[in-house]
């Protein structure tokens, strides 16, 4: 089985160099997220706890482009350019992983990101299995 490019215009456009996602072998690994609106191509206002929520929006438009969802998520990487926003951007990931367990996680601080912004979100999910009878 080759691998399968996602896209869906529920989230931001990829930039040529890049797919949304790829899904292979029942999993589905998406790009980085930035806390770009879809229909405007900007980055929402506010907090960086807004921009989490954006972020988070859009890889879950992406997952369930490609029959997933966050509640599959099993892997998620965090990029901040300042870890002082550590506690808002969690209140905002709180918000969409509720169920148990979590995805595992891991939260970096650097440099800089694309676009001058300030949060960006990847994660890996595995694809829905539907029931065959």
């Amino acid at each position: 089985m080759a691998p399968v490019a996602v896209l869906t215009d529920k989230a931001p456009k990829p930039i040529p160099q890049l797919s949304q996602a790829v899904k292979y072998n029942g999993m589905v690994y998406c790009s980085g997220s930035l806390a770009t609106d879809p229909k405007t191509g900007g980055f929402v206002e506010g907090t960086v706890k807004d921009r989490t929520r954006q972020c988070l929006k859009n890889l879950s438009a992406v997952l369930e482009a490609a029959g997933s969802s966050l509640n599959n998520v099993v892997k998620v990487n965090v990029f901040l350019t300042d870890m002082k926003n550590f506690v808002p951007m969690n209140e905002a990931y709180d918000e969409f992983f509720t169920q148990e367990p979590k995805p595992c996680r891991t939260c970096v601080a650097v440099y800089q990101l694309p676009l001058g912004a300030d949060v960006e979100v990847e994660c890996t999910a595995f694809e829905t299995v539907n029931a065959k009878l």
